[in-house]
């Protein structure tokens, strides 16, 4: 399941470029006038397809990222190679034992000097 959605959303990653990049661009750029009260992010006409296609296909990533989000629960507890996670609980187990004693270093003692 999670390969599936995975997939679609690169579909749909690739179509909204190619969306966006085959808008032209209506006002101007950055130089243009933002005072405009009828510009939406810079297309003037709402009932443009490429302004419609754009926000369908920017809904439909964020559903498939929720999705994807969801679909993956606790994925990295699952593994297929039971030796990796013998190794992984091997390795995060301490070494020394737990009522062993600390010891410090202790630093050297000073020479008395010669007289």
């Amino acid at each position: 399941m999670y390969l599936v959605l995975l997939i679609i959303a690169i579909v749909v990653c690739a179509l909204l470029v190619l969306m966006v990049l085959i808008q032209n661009p209506k006002g101007g750029g950055l130089s243009s006038n933002f005072s405009s009260s009828s510009q939406l992010m810079g297309v003037q006409k709402t009932g443009d397809f490429l302004e419609k296609g754009t926000w369908i296909l920017a809904i439909t990533l964020m559903v498939l990222c929720l999705a994807i989000n969801v679909a993956v629960k606790n994925g990295t507890e699952k593994s297929a190679d039971p030796q990796l996670k013998e190794k992984i609980d091997k390795a995060s187990k301490p070494l020394a034992p737990a009522n062993a004693p600390v010891t410090l270093p202790v630093a050297p003692q000073p020479r008395p000097a010669k007289k």
